[in-house]
C-alpha cells in the first residue's frame, strides 16, 4: 500500500457531524482493511466556519480513497500520494477545548 494525503473541505457543519464521519469512517475501514488504512488526521476550521481535514491514510490505489471517501459522506478528489516522510518531531499533545 501507498501513503496518502487527503484534503476534505468542510463537509461537516460541526462537531457532531464530525463525530458521526469519524464513526462511519472507522467502520469502513474495517470493512476495506485489505485495501485502506487510515493513520491520522487533523481536524481544520474552514473560512466559512464549516469543519474540514487534512487525512493520513494508506491505501491501495486511488479508487480505494475514492471509495471510502464516497461511502463515509464526505467524498473528495483532492489527494495525493505522499512521496517521502521527513519527521522533524512528534505530534504535540492534542488540543484542549475549554
Amino acid at each position: 500500500m501507498d501513503l496518502y494525503i487527503i484534503r476534505r473541505h468542510g463537509p461537516w457543519a460541526d462537531e457532531a457531524e464530525l463525530e458521526k464521519a469519524t464513526e462511519a469512517s472507522l467502520q469502513v475501514g474495517a470493512d476495506m482493511q485489505d485495501r485502506l488504512r487510515w493513520i491520522r488526521s487533523y481536524a481544520v476550521t474552514e473560512e466559512d466556519g464549516r469543519l474540514g481535514s487534512l487525512c493520513i491514510y494508506e491505501a491501495a490505489d486511488a479508487d480505494a480513497i475514492r471509495e471510502h471517501g464516497r461511502r463515509i459522506g464526505a467524498p473528495t478528489e483532492d489527494f495525493q500520494m505522499v512521496r517521502g516522510t521527513a519527521i522533524k518531531r512528534t505530534d504535540p499533545d492534542p488540543i484542549q477545548r475549554v
